[in-house]
């Protein structure tokens, strides 16, 4: 059966620095139109990244979406045509001063598939070094260490309650620990 909704037209509904919302007419798998709205949105990644004491570095930062702080993975957006691994090293540095010698791409998701066309990409970096965090203009995080032990408490707590960092310390358990 095939599934696929295939774009009649599209309409720019909002442009933005990062994001564009769109509505398009679709054509369905049984010939009616129909419409979806949609934001489009260049992708992230985010690092999950182990010093040799085996902690997280990990940040906390209030997002205005929510009106709240969260504790979260380094993350960032990935620029027009940049490469996906240059993109998590250039984040990694800018929002925590450290560099990786060691680096792993772990999963791509989609997090929010009803709606946007965002993909995150996951990484792990390990043999960290600290060369001094270049945060971007308007950026402010506290940046500090975590066991992973007690980041899987805290997701069970509530603290940690962010999908992406939930799902990138679930993906870290279950790769560390063979895929038991």
């Amino acid at each position: 059966m095939d599934l696929k909704e295939t774009r009649v037209d599209s309409t720019v509904v909002y442009e933005g620095d990062f994001i564009t919302v769109l509505k398009d007419n679709v054509r369905l798998p049984d010939g009616s139109i129909s419409s979806r709205e949609h934001i489009a949105h260049p992708g992230a990644v985010a690092v999950l990244a182990i010093k040799d004491n085996g902690n997280l570095v990990m940040e906390r930062q209030f997002r205005y979406p929510p009106q709240r702080e969260f504790i979260e993975l380094p993350a960032g957006k990935i620029d027009p045509g940049e490469d996906i691994l240059l993109c998590a090293q250039r984040e990694l540095l800018e929002e925590t001063g450290f560099v990786a010698r060691e680096w792993t791409h772990l999963v791509t998701t989609w997090p929010c598939i009803g709606y946007a066309n965002e993909r995150m990409e996951y990484f792990l970096a390990r043999d960290l070094t600290h060369q001094g965090s270049r945060l971007d203009d308007g950026e402010f995080l506290e940046v500090f260490e975590l066991p992973l032990a007690e980041a899987m408490e805290w997701i069970r707590q509530g603290k940690i309650n962010d999908s992406k960092t939930v799902l990138g310390l679930f993906w870290l358990e279950k790769a560390l620990n063979g895929w038991k």
